[in-house]
């Protein structure tokens, strides 16, 4: 049967190309209506869709529901019904019946608390025979339910003029049938009087005739519900100034694109407030808008909401005395809608077809296909390829049908349908067919590929003119797919996306201009199957053992290939970002060094020989809780009477906790006895009333924080003191006495006396002032003070001045003074007491006190709930008066960014729309009335991570030189990478149309943004996609970028290329072997290309030049050095001795201590010139840093180790890969060069670096030893240093002013040195088993050319504790990580160290000569 079907497909396919049609596979790669295809028995689309569909319904009980449907057809379609997706019988049910046109009846629907058989979703299904089924949009009928009151209207007064509001709430299915009675008469609804969409009326500009009884009533169908009667009184216009507040505020709401919202905002006061809106700070304006309508109150309407009305949206009340204003968000939300709806399709069998579908909504729409109407489960022929297109592979007659995409969200579905004919194929033409192609064979066998080749048939053994056509399926599959080879004559073909360790059947057809001919014989092949990595360890358990440490445990993974050879155990702070891991060998592991009662998240990973295996899950545990590391914060006293005061504190900072707090203990004494302490202790309230005090008695007081282990630490001790005697404080203060001002050019000093009843407490006084009206600043002062002057006043203008005394019960009446400032040309006498009067503004005691014990609670990558206490609240902190908080957030990055503020009503606020990874500080105000507080300590918070919302970018491959099947692929890291990079995924295929799946993947450990591919094939088109991951999964991918690999190998340029690159160098023999790569500072350019004979004799006699210069340097220095007096040597040798510490230095008058001299490195640098081309200095293979970041101090050793193992978690990287990376950088370093004018005297020693220690040697001082051969070992395993922390450096401690250099050494002769990126898998190598003899060496630029290594000699080191010192005191005076400077010892008399210093200044000028000649 698969034969003959093929016989027709090619049938098809050469009839196609005798017409010039385009073939089947271009017809399948379309999508939309397509005409016949060429050589098909033509068969037309058929119209078939929906006319009306059904759409959401409220009902109530008892009514009857109408679901409208109705469907076009050429034939008259089989209309049914779906509720919850089961087919409704209407034959015999007696309440639901189906109308003519398709429409579903509900007579009388039924609805009670427990039998709700109505109530659901409903789908109309049509039908045609022989053609197919559609399905409609499913629709919700909602039955509102029984009439309940959640809150009824109060009795309330409101003056005149004024705005008053009656609550009505009910269920939100309910609120259409609310109406409102007044005296039992219905209320007339007009632009005075409304009701809210919740139910509430709201009565704007109050009058005597809005005085009565008012009730609301439910009629939902049945009998009304009436509720409580409450009575609207109407007072007369108040005589005095009312304070400003809101009765009713703005609350949030979500619609949908087309609906209306209503934000209600109604606020009191006198005078009678003018509201306004703002909308995103900005002014909303609302007269002549034609959907924004201010109704009577100050609330707002918006009418057809559309996505751009989203926002928040603020309302402002303003009385001219006072401005108070709310804030609310509005979300829209937006129904699916299609942006592209499948197109109808005509296709062969074997075919692989694709229907689009792209659509739109918010929030985001998931897709599901129907075919039919029934869903399409995914498997392998069914495919949902880009989120929402399906892909249908090697088509069968019985996919032929109706297939819809069906877009659903929260709040709304639709559907939108095509049609799919699968055409018969007509019969080929008559004349001779080609036999079967011979030899079919799989030549290469992977994971998800086989390349076939085969050979012409025997009845066309040239075959230029055959094309072919390969066959596959799964065995035991009976759906065949189909792949063209892409030209005649083409005997081989790819055929990708193949499943691993999976049977598959091939056969190969070969045709002419005739047609199909016979089908070679069914070959089966199996895909290799895919390396087999470590299963999660099982049994995965964490235990805390103190309060810094836990203990985890584990068992051996159940599945995986090969011997598991260690483990990775990874821990994390809870909210943290940052993973820490350590390499474990056996199967439990104790972690130390935790914060003490802190969760933590552990998981493991095993590894074997192919690398980490599947992690565990994550484990959480939270360490023993301590006595608390901190004390309680912000102490504050406030003297309640004669007897009391009133202690309030904040708990300990975040972090020091240690554990749960279960109490606060409170110790205070007289200030006079100090030996006499009374201990109190309370529970987890922040505040406490101590009370039995003696009258006019200063006490100290402190308090401690508690946990179950015990007391921490206290705080400082504070004081106050008792009243001599007992205030009242239920009612406000007085008027003060009296006010004085006295102006100035622009200043005015006021003064007064206390309010004459000294009965009254009184906490404070507030100044206001302004031009022309008190009103424009306020200011506050402590109750002790007597005088304040007012600052940064205008010169001759009249200044209107305030003056009341204030409590916590309120302000007293205000006292009213006016002043005009002198103006400038006033140069009279200042009164000097007022000038040098000792007074001191003190901070606003305002009665209202800060919100306490701000908390951030991170829920999400931009969710962060804010929540507080306020102590000026009862102790069940519930809120009875008009206040309200004010909460403010603000990131630091860019630093520049404001602050966002919103207004809440309760304890806690939501703050939405943050940033992903993004540390933010919040903090919290409250204002009650025309009180404020100041604001809160700041609480922060990290928003969690997100996967990563941006590719990574600037991808980029290229091919390496000398190697045509290795590339090397570079990208910048995401723009968006939410978190910490953790690693990225290359993907790599053939074919850009494969599915993802199918491409060969890459994994790339780390934040390594370069990687090499090797063994590919040559002449060939890649394409290469990028994925970015974090903790929190991996990021969308880069577009394809495609390479094409070079057409031959050059197998004799690259050993040409080394062997040139070394030849006269004289640094290795010409015994090249594999694994050599150039030697730094070679004279290769950057590509490998050979230096010219020309460069070569240059280089030669640069050589030569320079070590006859060096030679002649060290023989003067050496005879100089040897002029030394025997007692100079003897001095030398008490100041070694005095140094290691055999006995203490004994000095006489002759001895004068030089001063300490600094030699500085930057006048000795020898700046290199070398300016050769480097078109690519990303691949520069030099292990030497780039700049002065890339070198590390030795006294920093051990800390960038241990940061090298805990950053290699993830994978291994190699040293090449360190060079490339540091490469990247794009400069040279100045290269400090060393020269020594002292005689060889001392031995030179080089200390190998390692892991634990650094690069040190103990010092020695001897008069006369042989010159040693400098030594050094390099680790060539790249897994534990740094390439730029490898390079053995000698820090020393000099007996001359010039040894003061530490100097990289070049990677010895007999090492190998590979400058290849990293290629998968890695290959880990080892370190040498003993030190490699070799000769420091630093290179010279010159201009134009390249000079070769010079040999420097390096003294030995001193010792640790010594240098790190020295390292320490160097790197404080001058910054640089590398180039120290060291103090001189006291070896030289200053007349020797002077003619010593010019000798050595005239040798540098001499060889700055040479090296720039």
């Amino acid at each position: 049967m698969a034969a003959g079907r093929a016989r027709r497909l090619l049938g098809s396919l050469w009839i196609a190309l005798l017409l010039g049609q385009p073939d089947p596979a271009g017809a399948a790669a379309r999508s939309g209506s397509q005409s016949p295809l060429a050589g098909s028995l033509v068969k037309t689309f058929t119209p078939f869709y929906f006319l009306v569909e059904p759409t959401d319904v409220l009902s109530v009980r008892g009514a009857s529901v109408i679901m409208n449907c109705s469907a076009y057809c050429e034939t008259s379609p089989k209309i049914e019904w779906k509720k919850d997706g089961t087919f409704l019988n209407l034959v015999s049910d007696d309440r639901r019946q189906l109308l003519p046109d398709g429409s579903l009846l509900i007579n009388s629907v039924v609805h009670s608390k427990h039998n709700k058989p109505d109530e659901g979703y409903y789908q109309c299904v049509a039908t045609v025979e022989s053609l197919g089924t559609i399905v409609s949009r499913t629709a919700k009928l909602t039955v509102a339910g029984l009439p309940r009151f959640s809150s009824q209207p109060e009795a309330s007064s409101v003056s005149k003029g004024s705005s008053a509001i009656l609550n009505c709430e009910v269920n939100a299915d309910l609120a259409p049938f609310v109406r409102w009675e007044q005296d039992r008469q219905p209320v007339l609804l007009d632009e005075r009087v409304f009701k809210l969409p919740s139910g509430a009326l709201i009565i704007s500009n109050a009058t005597d005739t809005d005085g009565g009884l008012y009730r609301c009533v439910i009629e939902s169908g049945g009998t009304p519900k009436y509720s409580d009667e409450a009575e609207l009184k109407v007072l007369p216009d108040p005589e005095e100034p009312q304070d400003l507040m809101f009765v009713r505020q703005p609350s949030s709401l979500t619609k949908l694109t087309g609906q209306s919202a209503v934000f209600p905002c109604v606020a009191v006061g006198f005078p009678v407030p003018y509201m306004r809106w703002t909308r995103n700070e900005e002014e909303l304006i609302t007269e002549g808008s034609g959907r924004f309508l201010l109704l009577a109150g100050g609330s707002l309407e918006i009418s057809e909401v559309t996505e751009q009305d989203a926002g928040t949206y603020t309302c402002i009340a303003d009385n001219g005395n006072d401005t108070i204003e709310a804030q609310a968000e509005l979300t829209v939300q937006v129904p699916p809608e299609f942006l592209k709806r499948p197109a109808n399709i005509y296709a062969h069998e074997s075919m692989d077809i694709v229907f689009e579908c792209e659509v739109t909504g918010k929030p985001t729409p998931t897709v599901k296909w129907v075919k039919n109407g029934d869903m399409v489960i995914p498997s392998d022929y069914f495919k949902i390829i880009k989120e929402h297109n399906l892909q249908v592979l090697g088509l069968v007659k019985s996919d032929e049908g109706f297939y819809q995409c069906i877009a659903e969200n929260d709040v709304g579905n639709a559907q939108a349908g095509a049609q799919l004919i699968i055409l018969d194929l007509a019969p080929a033409t008559t004349g001779p067919l080609p036999s079967a192609p011979r030899d079919v064979v799989a030549t290469l066998v992977s994971t998800r590929f086989i390349r076939l080749t085969w050979r012409t048939p025997v009845s066309d053994p040239q075959g230029d003119n055959l094309t072919y056509s390969i066959f596959y399926t799964k065995e035991g599959i009976n759906r065949e797919r189909v792949e063209n080879t892409s030209r005649p004559g083409e005997t081989q073909v790819m055929i990708q996306n193949l499943m691993p360790e999976t049977v598959y059947v091939f056969r190969v057809v070969a045709q002419n201009k005739h047609g199909p001919g016979e089908s070679s014989a069914p070959l089966k092949v199996a895909t290799q199957p895919e390396v087999q990595l470590p299963g999660p360890a099982p049994n995965i358990r964490a235990s805390a053992t103190s309060p810094t440490s836990v203990t985890v445990t584990w068992e051996t993974p159940l599945s995986g290939n090969g011997e598991i050879q260690n483990y990775k155990l990874y821990y994390m702070e809870k909210g943290q970002d940052t993973e820490q891991d350590v390499d474990v060998a056996g199967l439990s592991y104790t972690i130390n060094g935790l914060k003490k009662y802190t969760e933590y998240s552990f998981r493991v990973v095993a590894y074997n020989k192919h690398g980490p295996g599947v992690s565990t899950q994550d484990v959480v545990v939270r360490t023993l809780s301590d006595v608390p590391s901190a004390p309680p914060q912000n102490l504050t006293l406030e003297v309640r009477n004669s007897k009391s005061i009133m202690l309030h504190w904040q708990p300990p900072p975040a972090g020091t906790h240690s554990g749960q707090i279960t109490g606060y203990k409170i110790r205070y004494r007289k200030v006079s006895r100090k030996s006499d302490v009374t201990e109190s202790i309370g529970g987890t309230q922040l505040y406490q009333l101590i009370e039995g005090l003696e009258r006019g008695t200063e006490y100290s007081f402190r308090v401690a924080a508690l946990t179950v282990n015990g007391t921490g630490p206290a705080t400082d001790w504070v004081s106050a003191e008792t009243f001599e005697s007992d205030l009242d404080e239920t009612r406000v203060p007085e008027v003060p006495s009296s006010l004085h001002v006295r102006p100035l050019v622009t200043s005015i000093v006021v003064s007064w006396t206390p309010p004459e009843n000294q009965n009254i407490v009184v906490r404070g006084y507030a100044i206001g002032y302004g031009i022309g009206s008190p009103h424009a600043q306020t200011i506050k002062v402590d109750y002790k003070q007597r005088y304040y002057t007012i600052e940064n006043l205008d010169p001759s203008s009249h200044y209107v001045i305030t003056l009341k005394a204030f409590n916590n019960v309120g302000e007293g009446i205000p006292l009213y003074e006016s002043a005009v400032t002198r103006p400038h040309s006033d140069t009279s006498e200042v009164d000097l007491f007022v000038i040098n009067a000792p007074y001191t503004p003190v901070p606003d005691p305002s009665p209202m006190m800060p919100p306490v014990g701000v908390q951030a609670s991170i829920l999400s990558h931009d969710t962060i709930r804010i929540t507080w206490a306020d102590n000026s609240l009862p102790k069940n902190q519930k809120i009875t008066d008009a206040r309200y908080y004010t909460v403010r957030w603000k990131t630091n990055i860019p630093a520049n960014t404001k602050y966002k503020t919103a207004n809440a009503t309760t304890l806690s606020y939501l703050v939405t729309g943050l940033k992903p990874n993004t540390l933010y500080e919040f903090s919290v105000m409250v204002t009650k009335g025309r009180r404020s507080s100041t604001w809160s300590m700041t609480a922060h918070g990290t928003t969690f991570e997100l996967v990563p919302t941006s590719p990574p970018k600037d991808v980029t491959v290229v091919s390496k030189e000398g190697k045509p099947r290795t590339i090397i692929v570079n990208w910048q890291p995401p723009s968006e990478a939410n978190g910490k990079i953790t690693g990225y995924i290359i993907y790599y295929s053939t074919d850009v149309n494969a599915e993802i799946h199918d491409w060969v993947i890459e994994p790339v450990v780390g934040n390594r943004l370069t990687h090499q591919i090797q063994e590919l094939t040559l002449d060939t088109p890649y394409y290469f996609k990028i994925q970015a991951r974090n903790s929190k999964g991996m990021g969308p991918m880069s577009e394809a970028v495609q390479f094409r690999t070079p057409k031959a190998e050059s197998s004799d340029k690259m050993p040409n290329d080394q062997a040139s690159g070394s030849a006269g160098k004289g640094s290795r023999p010409m015994d090249i072997g594999p694994d050599y790569k150039p030697p730094l500072g070679g004279s290769n350019s950057p590509h490998g290309s050979p230096t010219s004979p020309l460069d070569s004799n240059m280089l030669l006699v640069i050589i030569v030049s320079v070590g006859v210069i060096t030679i002649v340097i060290v023989v003067i220095v050496a005879v100089f050095c040897t002029r030394r007096t025997t007692s100079h040597q003897k001095k030398k040798r008490a100041a070694c001795k005095s140094v290691n510490g055999s006995h203490k230095y004994k000095g006489n008058s002759k001895d004068v201590k030089p001063p300490d001299l600094w030699i500085h490195h930057e006048r000795l640098e020898l700046k290199p010139i070398d300016k050769s081309p480097d078109p690519n200095p990303i691949m520069t293979d030099t292990p030497i840093p780039r700049n002065s970041q890339d070198i590390t101090p030795v006294d920093n050793s051990m800390d960038s180790n241990i940061h090298q193992r805990r950053n290699s978690y993830r994978g291994h990287e190699s040293e090449d890969s360190m060079s490339t990376l540091a490469g990247r950088r794009g400069m040279r370093p100045k290269m400090m060069m060393p020269f020594d004018s002292q005689p060889p005297q001392q031995s030179v020693r080089n200390t190998p670096s390692t892991d634990t220690m650094p690069a040190s040697s103990s010092q020695t001082c001897t008069d006369h030893q042989d010159l040693e051969s400098t030594t050094g070992s390099y680790l060539a395993n790249a897994q534990e240093e740094d390439s730029a922390q490898n390079l053995p450096t000698a820090h020393v401690r000099p007996s001359h002013p010039l040894k003061s250099f530490a100097v990289p050494a070049v990677p010895p002769a007999g090492s190998t040195y590979d400058p290849a990126l990293p290629s998968t898998p890695l290959l880990t190598q080892q370190a040498p088993a003993h030190p490699v003899h070799s000769v420091k060496t630093a290179s010279i630029g010159t201009l134009g050319r390249t000079r070769p290594p010079m040999p420097v000699v390096v003294p030995s080191a001193p010792d640790v504790q010594e240098t790190t010192r020295m390292l320490e005191d160097s790197e404080s005076t001058r910054g640089y990580p590398l180039c120290h400077s060291f103090r001189l010892p006291q070896n030289y008399e200053p007349d020797e160290l002077t003619k010593e210093m010019a000798h050595l200044e005239g040798l540098m000028k001499d060889l700055n000569a040479i090296t720039t000649a």
